[in-house]
């Protein structure tokens, strides 16, 4: 066999057993302790690294910026991975790739393509390794973390709402997504200098920090824009949870212009969309739900601002995404 046929051999028992495998590797990875959420981060880390082994096999190359690689180097900044926990991570599903490979009639242990196998699967480890650590402790809490806020960062943010529409999907969980944006912040900035609007995000920042639950995805979604999701939240919990956080802010963000002392009112506008049980469709992505909710959000500010927009979260409709459009400042 040729290495092209090899490596479609390989690709296709990787595609065909990756649960397994998953399973396999996960279950002796030294990276998490037993309880359920740490499970899971596991068995996040492990199949990652497994599309990443896959695409580096397929394609004998990796993009450096390429989604798999980007969305590994990502979760292993978010999990502050050193890069010898990375190197142990990927080595363990090489070793746990290759036990299922030995197996094959075609390719294992006692076939003559067996040491261009193992040579193969190595090689694109390495290769793993190489592009996942340069590029993760490259951004480093940069890609995780806005500098602002210590918020989640956009990026994070992306690949939380991907997951958990999967999760919803796949275990017939409700989910809520929040979206708020300070009301005239440019204004501020003009009135009171633009020290004034930082210390604006800095505070709605600590508030936001503070009131969600530890498994909620709290995050930095744009300049002057706030968002959190929230898995297996209710519609009944979340739109109260919208109008709750619209008026804590309203109510205790205390600030003051500093050359005269005043009070000035900060408020936000909310968009909140929700899906019970059952209601995430698989056509619906994060991008879509991203893209609604900032229509959402303009019409609550064209609506008066200092209000909350409630929609459920539909399917996407056929022929691609809705456009974005430009919000109302």
């Amino acid at each position: 066999m040729d290495h092209p046929a090899i490596r479609a051999r390989i690709v296709a028992i990787l595609d065909r057993r990756q649960a397994a495998l998953a399973s396999d590797a996960a279950s002796v990875s030294p990276f998490a302790a037993g309880d359920k959420a740490a499970g899971e981060v596991r068995e996040h880390l492990v199949a990652l690294t497994l599309a990443v082994l896959r695409t580096s096999l397929r394609d004998a190359d990796l993009d450096r910026r390429g989604p798999e690689v980007t969305e590994l180097a990502v979760s292993c900044a978010g999990q502050q991975l050193a890069p010898r926990q990375l190197a142990a991570l990927i080595h363990l599903v090489e070793r746990t790739l290759l036990d299922e490979l030995a197996l094959d009639d075609e390719i294992g242990a006692t076939s003559e393509p067996w040491p261009v196998v193992v040579r193969l699967v190595h090689t694109s480890a390495y290769d793993a390794l190489a592009v996942t650590a340069d590029h993760a402790f490259e951004v480093g809490s940069r890609v995780v973390e806005d500098a602002r806020t210590t918020l989640h960062s956009r990026a994070v943010l992306e690949l939380a709402i991907e997951k958990e529409l999967r999760r919803a999907e796949r275990f017939g969980h409700p989910l809520a997504f929040l979206l708020l944006d300070v009301d005239r912040l440019s204004d501020l900035n003009v009135a009171h200098g633009y020290g004034f609007g930082d210390r604006v995000l800095e505070r709605i920042g600590i508030v936001m920090r503070t009131y969600f639950r530890e498994h909620d995805w709290v995050a930095r979604h744009g300049e002057d824009s706030f968002a959190v999701l929230l898995p297996e939240t209710p519609t009944a919990h979340a739109e109260p949870l919208a109008h709750q956080v619209r008026k804590m802010v309203e109510e205790r963000l205390s600030l003051q212009d500093h050359r005269t002392g005043e009070p000035v009112p900060i408020t936000v506008s909310v968009a909140v969309l929700v899906a019970d049980s059952h209601a995430v469709s698989g056509s619906v992505r994060g991008a879509h739900v991203l893209a609604q909710a900032e229509q959402a959000l303009m019409r609550a500010k064209a609506g008066g601002r200092n209000r909350v927009e409630r929609i459920e979260i539909p399917p996407a409709p056929e022929g691609g995404h809705p456009e974005q459009r430009r919000r109302t400042p």
